[in-house]
């Protein structure tokens, strides 16, 4: 595996990765010699607390070495953009310091983060394309501004672990947050789920929150979450930002909050979130603390699916 962006990379391949991911859990360190004598590199230029304790994780569990970078504060400031005389604050460019790292490197994970201000910018991935474009490298996204996709990998883990049934129905909810988020978390898992043969998905928000129909895939969606919530299996939680109305926040209807009662309307459905979550704004306590939810052991699997992702990229190095 030469590169880990999307669904798109392992769609012909992801029920093979997925039990694979599923035998890591049950024996961590069967592969520990495919990271012998090799490094992962990871790149952040956002916060982040699962993503970088679970690729430090996984890449142990398969005998690698790690090295962590918070590009800023760790690094001179980078700069970015092409053809500028760098006369200002930042002192080195990202195109020298993406083959310098990736010199020190196996494989190079990288984490980045949209302006929300820029539609065309997020969307191009900019920041993630140039890190491509100068890794000598396997380069694996932790998170770009558009997408999450050891996330939503995680994500299928844990509803497979989950599912009592062959098919189970899988509902994508909005909820509201006091500040504006990317899309990358939703559009991830809508363009995962759309495509998972398993699932019956269904996608439910207000009006004026449809996500990019790139990644929706003619996902039926469905503007009342209680109607949309029947007998769902798995209810996954989640704000985000109108891609429209580009970065801005249409509503803050606390009607779209995941209680109990919303809850009920399900088929026992299980509570999913990527995490952080905010309490009592995107999910009640009496959901996140109940047996309904599994936003632990998703976040667990988020070590699985990062292992499995570096192991494939390790072995083709």
């Amino acid at each position: 595996m030469k590169q880990f962006f999307s669904f798109n990379d392992v769609k012909s391949n992801y029920k093979e990765l997925l039990n694979k991911a599923l035998d890591y859990k049950k024996n961590p360190f069967t592969d520990k010699h495919i990271g012998e004598n090799k490094t992962v590199g990871l790149i952040f230029f956002n916060p982040s607390l699962r993503t970088r304790l679970s690729s430090i994780k996984a890449a142990y569990n398969l005998g690698a070495n790690v090295w962590v970078l918070n590009a800023g504060s760790d690094s001179w400031t980078l700069e970015m953009a092409d053809g500028t005389v760098m006369d200002g604050n930042s002192q080195e460019h990202i195109k020298e310091a993406i083959q310098v790292m990736s010199a020190y490197c196996d494989v190079l994970g990288v984490r980045t983060f949209p302006n929300l201000k820029n539609k065309d910018e997020d969307y191009n991935e900019v920041i993630l394309n140039k890190v491509v474009e100068n890794s000598s490298v396997p380069v694996v996204s932790l998170e770009s501004a558009t997408l999450h996709p050891l996330q939503s990998f995680a994500d299928l883990i844990t509803i497979a672990e989950y599912k009592k049934t062959e098919r189970v129905k899988v509902v994508l909810t909005w909820a509201p947050h006091v500040r504006a988020l990317p899309q990358s978390v939703p559009n991830s898992f809508a363009d995962w789920f759309s495509q998972i043969d398993f699932v019956d998905f269904v996608i439910t928000h207000p009006k004026g929150y449809e996500l990019n129909e790139k990644f929706t895939n003619g996902s039926q969606i469905i503007y009342d979450q209680d109607e949309a919530l029947k007998d769902a299996d798995f209810v996954y939680a989640k704000n985000w930002s109108s891609f429209t109305d580009y970065g801005k926040i249409l509503s803050n209807d606390s009607s779209w909050t995941v209680t109990k009662e919303k809850m009920n309307l399900t088929n026992n459905g299980k509570f999913m979130h990527c995490l952080p979550v905010r309490r009592n704004l995107i999910v009640s306590d009496d959901v996140l603390d109940s047996d309904s939810s599994i936003v632990i052991p998703e976040a667990t699997n988020r070590i699985f699916s990062a292992q499995t992702i570096f192991s494939e990229c390790l072995k083709s190095k």
